[in-house]
């Protein structure tokens, strides 16, 4: 039989960080501006005012499209010149973070900028100039000096907690710690004078200090100093046993999530200080192991983001004001942390290879997660979204992720460099702090209140005090055993000494009344002395009687104030439980609104993503239209044009057909008109059938076959055009034969072919061909064909011929003329169709356009043909 499976115990909900998620504060960024190092060196920013810079692109640099400089303002929470002191910046900037710190509230701030543009000497500063980390560090002990818990009070825990200690464990861990050899004969570092590279950083003339500070509350610091380098997070403070033969190289450490869900650094040294001069050798100890080097754009560049954290560590005294509070929940443990971020740089700038080259990557790898982060941010504050900031892939903003969180006040300091070098990065680096302006972080709670009486600590000085004068009055100090020992001593010295008692002889009558007067002078001193001691015993009971009394009367007086304390407690635990029954029904009706919201804003969205795709679709139907409307215009126009040349063509040829009729007629009327005029002696002989025959069959040149469609043609003119001041083309094919008529084809400013080309025809407007063929008396005839050069659609050319111009050469009737030419130049006969001479297709690459069944006639038309150009 298989026992019943166990069920699952419910997983326990994590509980939520208290924070004022209603109220949030932008990220506060500031801009400080870099001094010129060569004073004449050019200049690309430009300060405004008090919260304006201004960026204009340097000589040589790319210009907009329109040719325009393009210069841009970038705006800030302050601007900080050339001028600014270190002080002036740490009042505006760090002074508040510090101020919240001894308040118990977190504060996160970070240097941003390029590589040399300022952020080390920012955060640390220089000899006679201390930077905003000395700076605080003053600020604080000089708030906590006279409040301080004595070493090793607090101790911490490996899991980012705080622990407090009694008076008697902390002695005997003092005590262990000075019994160590390595620490035997070293002097206290609060003792020891600080080192002199950083004595004038941290001799700050003008000290600040917070003014409202817990007086019932004892403090104590403590420090740690971290890098990141290539995504690595090392302990600068951490003492690794040198070993000469095989050292080792520095661990790298881990992060976690304490209880309260904030990350923390796994394993990392904390060290307790207690003096300005102590926390700054520490850290200055950990500077000298930070990883820098020498590169293109900077002597000493930092190649890792450092992080120095302060913890301040605070816990409320006891209700007599003596001894601090053993209950860990009543800790309080606030951080400041003072980030130097590594400078982003350009490789090409910066000529970095091998390790230089990787460090690079990851530093600019890192820097673009911070960025990435603070987009994924901005764009769920502002547009609503629940999109996941990727904080886990970097170390740097994983470890920060819960400043951004609402666990405490984020400002950031944007170090520029005001050379024309630096102007594209620096470009880059405005955009990315106006951006981190517009992210919010929830506001921290403040700390709860203990619940004792204020004031505690300075009532148990008033009463140590009040007790120790009193003591004085009545019997000297309360710490005078010493004197009282001696005067005891005295009083027992002063007593007479005691005579001799021996008896010499039986007459002696001096030596016992010696004695007996000896032991009366004691005997009256002694009863001197026990009256001194009852007055004393008197006086002491009557003053612990009115010791009595007093502390009576402060009892009465203080349960009276605890009656009405109490009182106060439980009228104010009503009000509370009234304000919770009441922030319950708010919150359900909050509830209740949000889910209406939610709905209502899953509708909206519903509906404008179905406007969206309306939309779109009417946009696509609207283009699609527009393509058809102008496809149909094209058609139309097509159509048209198509139509009009068509109508043109059958007027043209019907005009032609027309013309030729008339022409025939003509002719005929003159035959006849001579047939009639002429007398029947004058008539010439009828040729014979044969000639006849001959004369019926007329004799066509091989010629391109006529194309049926016929484009339109300008009406002919019969009057000769061979000169002109028009650019011609004169088409005389090779094998054309010269004739020894008077009549000569001269054409000026023409372009004499041999053969038609696309070229020749695009610069003219006008063609001629020379055409020769066998007449039927065995005559050469030679026809100029004269035509018109259009531009096509197509980028070529069309030849539209007008006009036809026939030399011919006859001899008289009854003679007969010798041919001069030679044998080689005869015109072949028209039996020889494939002649060079007669055949036009091979003398002209262009086609021809004529009138089907006309012979050459004046309506056909010539079209060059494009050659075909190489892709």
């Amino acid at each position: 039989m298989m026992k019943p499976a166990r069920a699952k115990p419910p997983r326990r909900a994590v509980p939520k960080k208290p924070s004022n998620s209603g109220q949030k504060d932008p990220v506060g960024v500031y801009c400080r501006v870099r001094p010129l190092s060569p004073p004449d060196q050019e200049c690309c920013i430009e300060v405004i005012n008090e919260t304006t810079v201004q960026l204009h692109p340097p000589d040589g640099c790319r210009v907009n499209r329109n040719g325009e400089f393009k210069e841009t303002q970038y705006s800030f929470k302050q601007v900080f010149g050339t001028q600014v002191t270190q002080k002036d910046l740490f009042d505006v900037v760090a002074k508040p973070l510090v101020e919240d710190v001894i308040r118990g509230k977190n504060g996160l701030l970070f240097t941003y900028g390029v590589t040399g543009s300022g952020k080390t000497f920012t955060m640390t500063g220089s000899p006679g100039q201390g930077g905003l980390l000395p700076r605080c560090l003053h600020m604080i002990f000089n708030s906590i000096s006279d409040f301080q818990a004595k070493r090793y009070v607090f101790k911490t825990d490996d899991k980012n907690g705080i622990e407090v200690q009694n008076e008697v464990d902390a002695l005997l861990e003092r005590q262990k710690r000075d019994a160590q050899p390595q620490l035997v004969t070293r002097t206290p570092l609060s003792r020891q004078r600080p080192e002199p590279e950083f004595a004038d950083m941290i001799n700050i003339e003008d000290a600040c200090k917070v003014e409202e500070i817990d007086e019932d509350s004892v403090y104590s610091v403590f420090v740690s100093y971290i890098e990141i380098y290539n995504n690595y997070i090392y302990d600068l403070l951490e003492e690794v046993p040198i070993d000469p033969i095989k050292p080792k190289p520095p661990q790298s450490k881990i992060l976690r999530e304490d209880q309260n869900h904030n990350m923390y650094v796994a394993g990392c040294t904390e060290v307790e200080v207690k003096s300005t001069e102590e926390a700054f050798d520490v850290f200055w100890k950990g500077q000298k192991r930070r990883r820098i080097a020498n590169t293109q754009l900077n002597r000493e560049s930092s190649r890792s983001h450092s992080v120095f954290m302060i913890k301040l560590a605070q816990a409320p005294l006891d209700a007599d004001g003596d001894h601090v509070l053993q209950e860990k929940e009543q800790v309080t443990v606030s951080q400041l942390s003072l980030v130097d971020l590594a400078g982003s740089e350009r490789t090409n700038r910066t000529k970095a290879e091998g390790s230089r080259l990787r460090e690079a990557g990851n530093i600019n790898q890192s820097l673009m997660t911070l960025r990435t982060c603070i987009e994924a941010l901005r764009e769920n504050q502002i547009c609503g979204t629940n999109k996941m900031v990727p904080y886990r892939d970097s170390k740097l903003t994983h470890l920060f992720k819960n400043y951004f969180d609402g666990e405490g006040k984020v400002r950031m300091i944007v170090c520029v460099n005001p050379k024309a070098d630096d102007h594209e990065e620096s470009l880059q680096v405005m955009r990315f702090a106006e951006m981190t302006q517009e992210v919010e972080v929830a506001r921290p709670i403040d700390k709860p209140i203990c619940g004792l009486t204020p004031g505690r600590r300075y009532r148990n000085l008033a009463f140590k005090d009040e007790l120790t004068r009193r003591l004085e009055e009545r019997g000297g100090p309360v710490n005078g055993e010493p004197e009282e020992q001696a005067v005891i001593e005295m009083l027992i010295q002063s007593f007479p000494p005691i005579p001799s008692c021996e008896l010499l002889d039986s007459n002696d009558d001096q030596t016992l009344p010696r004695l007996i007067e000896a032991l009366e002078k004691r005997r009256r001193i002694r009863q001197m002395m026990a009256e001194e001691f009852n007055k004393s015993v008197i006086s002491f009971r009557a003053m612990l009687q009115d010791l009595n009394g007093v502390v009576a009367a402060k009892e009465n007086i203080a349960q009276g104030r605890m009656t009405e304390r109490e009182r106060m407690i439980v009228s104010q635990k009503t009000e509370i439980e009234r304000l919770e029954k009441k922030v319950k029904t708010l919150e359900y009706k909050i509830d209740i609104l949000e889910k209406t919201t939610t709905i209502y804003e899953d509708e909206k969205r519903t509906l404008q993503q179905d406007l969206e795709a309306h939309q779109q679709k009417l946009q696509r139907q609207l283009s699609d239209k527009r393509r058809l409307e102008a496809r149909l215009q094209g058609m139309v126009t097509e159509n048209t044009m198509k139509w009009e040349k068509e109508c043109e063509r059958r007027v043209a040829a019907k005009q032609i057909e027309m013309q030729n009729k008339l022409w025939v007629k003509d002719e005929k009327l003159k035959q006849l008109k001579a047939i009639v005029t002429e007398s029947k002696g004058d008539r010439p002989e009828r040729p014979s059938r044969e000639k006849d025959r001959d004369a019926k069959v007329p004799i066509r040149s091989i010629s391109p076959s006529p194309v049926p469609n016929v484009p339109p043609v300008h009406s002919r003119h019969r009057r000769s055009r061979s000169a002109g001041a028009e650019r011609w083309v004169d088409h005389k094919p090779t094998g054309s034969v010269e004739t020894e008529t008077v009549m000569q084809p001269h054409v000026p400013n023409a372009i004499k072919v041999s053969v038609a080309s696309e070229k020749a025809l695009a610069k003219c407007d006008k063609y001629m061909l020379t055409h020769q063929q066998l007449a039927s008396d065995g005559e050469i005839e030679t026809k100029l064909i004269k035509g018109d050069v259009f531009r096509t659609r197509g980028g070529g050319q069309s030849v539209q011929f007008t006009d036809i111009e026939t030399l011919r050469q006859e001899s008289p009737p009854g003679t007969s003329r010798k041919r001069r030419s030679s044998e080689t130049n005869r015109p072949p006969q028209i039996e020889n169709t494939d002649s060079e001479w007669t055949d036009v297709e091979t003398r002209c690459s262009v086609a021809v356009e004529m009138k089907a069944g006309s012979n050459l006639g004046p309506g056909y038309q010539h079209h060059a043909i494009p050659k075909r150009r190489k892709p």
